[in-house]
């Protein structure tokens, strides 16, 4: 595992030692990991639906009424 030094601000680091001193998470170092991971999910995501969102711009015009979008939608992102 790669090693790193970073500086935080004051409201920051308190806040990752409160989490830790609350047991939520064993140390700052594994903060820090879930934190990276939940944002590079949330860019996942962000990735998927734009990439979408421009095959649907790309696409041209639908008859499809706004609750069938929306059904398609959902369905799409429930897998």
């Amino acid at each position: 595992m790669a090693r790193q030094s970073i500086s935080l601000t004051t409201p920051n680091d308190e806040w990752l030692k409160e989490q830790v001193d609350n047991k939520e998470y064993v140390s700052k170092s594994e903060l820090v990991n879930d934190l990276i991971r939940q944002a590079r999910n949330q860019q996942a995501q962000i990735d998927w639906i734009s990439a979408k969102l421009e095959t649907a711009e790309n696409s041209g015009f639908t008859n499809d009424s706004k609750k069938q979008i929306l059904k398609q939608s959902k369905s799409l992102l429930n897998g």
